[in-house]
């Protein structure tokens, strides 16, 4: 595997860099001390192109590819785990199922907003009694007595970006079905639904122990009214949709647990060289240099396996089992990475005076959105044919 930057990809990781030094990390901790969602912040991204890049230039996009997408998330997580997951799911979860399952008409209408940054998107599959478990959701989505308008009634909770979205890719039960053995199955479909739609409403934000300007919050349709052209793909194969979906959101989660990772080992490696303890630089003590040794060496074996899925995507090879290696060992070395970081800085690691408390909370998130670890190895397992 090659993976040697081009030099479009360099100067596209140069660019985010700057941008995630200059704009980003000044704001990251009043972001996460306020709650914030950082608008003027979204809004330069898009003027730069980062809200579409690896969309084609006829829709909207940039016209780059999934692995420059990958970086602009790791580069803005290095210095702001919000930043980095709004980028994501805008991406991930709601232009990439729009672009690879709409309609041409679909297509033109809604990936030039979003690639602009005109509109946010979001992605509405959980529910109250249905995370892990997506199969167990209860949103119905059913046509009118003309066949016109779907009409939709249900709930989806923990939805990254919904206080801010225009647009949300909805998963809905649109009938059930019977199998061979007698079984019912309920029959999940997919749908585009915008916030100005009759019916529809954001609800609760949730307060969160990190990545707190990412805005969270409840959906609520109660006879939602939306036309019948926005069914997304075909009727009944809402399902694959969500978790084909989901593949491709781990690679951004996992990008953002790469990002998380190595901003706390580049603080922690500036840390230990000023901290000075018995008369020497804490970076001095062996315990310290094996300690970084030891996650940088965690940190770049996640760095392949998440450019590998990523590479893998952008050739339209099979990906399923590569992203959720890479989503699982990214986010339990962010989380090992951050935690062992607080550990180095000792006390004022403990404190919010340095940003590796921060980091640490934002890496938890990453072992249990767009699957849980658990889940990743359920998959990973799958595909190696143990059952």
């Amino acid at each position: 595997m090659d993976l040697h930057l081009s030099k479009e990809q360099e100067m596209l990781r140069k660019m985010y860099r700057d941008f995630a030094e200059n704009e980003v990390k000044p704001l990251a901790e009043w972001v996460d001390e306020n709650e914030a969602f950082p608008e003027e912040t979204v809004k330069k991204m898009a003027k730069l192109g980062m809200m579409g890049i690896y969309f084609p230039k006829e829709y909207g996009g940039a016209g780059a590819d999934v692995l420059s997408y990958v970086m602009a998330v790791e580069e803005m997580s290095k210095v702001c785990g919000t930043t980095g997951v709004i980028i994501s799911a805008h991406t991930s979860l709601c232009c990439a199922p729009i672009f690879e399952n709409g309609t041409e008409e679909q297509k033109k209408y809604y990936l030039p907003k979003l690639c602009s940054g005109e509109w946010i998107g979001a992605f509405g599959l959980t529910e109250p009694g249905a995370g892990t478990d997506a199969q167990g959701q209860q949103t119905t989505a059913v046509l009118d007595e003309k066949g016109e308008n779907w009409i939709l009634n249900g709930s989806k909770i923990f939805i990254t970006n919904a206080g801010y979205a225009n647009v949300f890719v909805i998963f809905a039960i649109t009938g059930v079905s019977t199998d061979k053995r007698g079984r019912k199955k309920k029959e999940i479909s997919a749908f585009i639904v915008e916030r100005t739609d009759p019916g529809f409403s954001v609800g609760k934000h949730e307060k969160k122990m990190g990545i707190k300007g990412s805005s969270t919050c409840e959906l609520i349709m109660e006879d939602c009214v939306i036309p019948k052209d926005r069914l997304l793909g075909k009727q009944g194969k809402g399902f694959g949709i969500a978790m084909k979906t989901l593949d491709g959101g781990r690679i951004g989660i996992a990008s953002q647990a790469l990002g998380l990772a190595e901003g706390a080992i580049e603080e922690t490696i500036k840390y230990t060289k000023e901290r000075v303890q018995f008369g020497r630089r804490i970076s001095q003590f062996q315990n310290t240099q094996f300690q970084l040794a030891d996650m940088h060496a965690k940190t770049e074996a996640a760095k392949w396996l998440v450019y590998s899925a990523a590479m893998k995507k952008q050739n339209h090879e099979p990906y399923t089992m590569d992203a959720a290696m890479a989503k699982l060992f990214a986010a339990e070395t962010a989380s090992d990475v951050t935690r062992r970081c607080v550990q180095l800085f000792g006390g004022y690691g403990y404190t919010r005076e340095y940003p590796v408390e921060r980091m640490m909370r934002d890496a938890k998130i990453t072992e249990i959105y767009e699957g849980t670890s658990e889940v990743q190895r359920m998959v990973i397992s799958a595909n190696l044919g143990v059952n």
